[in-house]
């Protein structure tokens, strides 16, 4: 039987199921499922969902699908509406649990799960098991387009929409597990996570402030990669605002602009407020020359004092590359302050290991690491995105030690470059 009938009868079980029980919901369907039958009106997937041919082609990329199903028994077409049922539930079901494959199917199928281990009693299929295998909605991009397309009709919500970029967690390249952390970056990280997960028993305990982190380090050591990694971690949309760029876009309406963004995240909640170069308020609060920006900074401070992950489903994480800026202010609204460090020669070596973990070629990573004291992560990126390049350049899509040498080479002499030109305009 060819894996396509496969796909077909497990939609349709599926579809069938979930429409039958209603404590089955839209976090009960599998990812691909759940996104094909997305309504964005109802930011949910209604009952009944029905396998109509558009569908199926669709989520599958199957074509001719009535074809496809002609001498399955218990499978019925429906011309008028053009889609496909079960005309044999029962016998549907005991002939997709004995095909090759099902099993795997039904435990990464909640709904599936559902039916053949609660309702049927069948030892092999777990619902809580296959239920955590499965992401909520609200990783998805669907979901946030969704919410943004209902903040989008509000007045002043466009307006909203332009202070901010606003990340899906299915679209967060880096992971976690990808990133090369502290011991101090990992245990945040953990605390972090459990307080979301116990956000019902930190409200009962009168627990409230908390979730506010300042991200403190030079450029380019993860403080944006780790806030947008834990958008993914969390299952939460991940939105950022720089703070110079409101100000200089919008400087007439700063502080009214400060108000919108975070409403703006209220809104979206769950979901990570990212406020990059936070260091904006210590200029600003040093400065004579505007008394709207000095307004904007006292707005900004109020919001975060308000701002609560317990009670508003906001987690806060600002970020500065110059903490000296920072006055008692700044300090003192945030329960956490995470230090971002020059990577060490371990980590240095853990990350080039993991940069380079798709790339062929014979080189040591630990030599590298050592000739690269004083490198960010996104330094040891650039050395290996030039070595690549250099490489290509010659038809080469293997890298030496003499690649990774040069790249180290060129980047020392263009950060040399840059150090003098700084040092002229001064």
């Amino acid at each position: 039987m060819s894996g396509a009938i496969l796909d077909i009868v497990e939609l349709l079980l599926t579809a069938e199921i979930y429409n039958r029980y209603p404590e089955l919901d839209v976090n009960d369907l599998p990812k691909n499922i759940r996104k094909n039958y997305w309504n964005s009106t109802e930011k949910t997937v209604p009952k009944p969902i029905t396998a109509t041919f558009i569908r199926i082609e669709k989520l599958y990329g199957l074509k001719d699908v009535e074809k496809i199903v002609r001498n399955v028994p218990f499978i019925s077409t429906d011309k008028s509406h053009f889609e496909l049922r079960l005309s044999a539930f029962e016998l549907a079901a005991e002939w997709f649990e004995k095909q090759e494959g099902s099993q795997e199917r039904i435990e990464s199928n909640p709904v599936l799960a559902y039916y053949f281990g609660e309702i049927r009693q069948g030892e092999t299929a777990n619902y809580a098991l296959a239920k955590a295998k499965i992401r909520p909605k609200e990783v998805d991009r669907e979901w946030i387009e969704s919410l943004v397309a209902d903040i989008r009709k509000e007045d002043k919500g466009e307006d909203m929409l332009k202070l901010v970029v606003i990340i899906a967690p299915e679209d967060v390249k880096q992971k976690v597990k990808d990133l090369v952390l502290t011991g101090e970056q990992k245990n945040e990280v953990e605390k972090i996570t459990k307080a979301i997960d116990h956000r019902e028993y930190l409200r009962e305990i009168g627990l409230h402030d908390i979730g506010k982190l300042l991200f403190v380090g030079p450029p380019g050591t993860g403080k944006t990669s780790v806030a947008r990694a834990l958008s993914e971690r969390l299952s939460i949309p991940f939105v950022e605002v720089k703070l110079s760029m409101i100000t200089d876009q919008y400087l007439g309406e700063t502080a009214k602009n400060i108000d919108r963004v975070f409403l703006l995240a209220k809104k979206l909640n769950p979901c990570i407020l990212f406020i990059d170069e936070l260091d904006f308020v210590a200029k600003a609060r040093t400065s004579d020359e505007n008394a709207a920006i000095k307004r904007a900074v006292n707005t900004l401070l109020k919001a975060i004092d308000e701002i609560s992950l317990v009670d508003h489903g906001v987690l806060l994480i600002a970020a500065t590359n110059h903490p000296r800026m920072l006055d008692s202010a700044a300090w003192r609204r945030f329960d956490e302050i995470v230090h971002f460090p020059l990577p060490d020669l371990e980590m240095r070596k853990d990350i080039l290991n993991i940069v380079t973990r798709h790339i062929e070629g014979d080189y040591d990573t630990g030599v590298i690491a050592e000739l690269t004291d004083g490198y960010s992560g996104s330094d040891l990126r650039v050395v290996i995105r030039e070595a690549v390049l250099s490489a290509l350049l010659e038809e080469r899509k293997i890298l030496t030690q003499q690649d990774l040498l040069d790249a180290v080479d060129s980047f020392n002499e263009r950060a040399g470059l840059k150090s003098e030109e700084y040092e002229r305009k001064k």
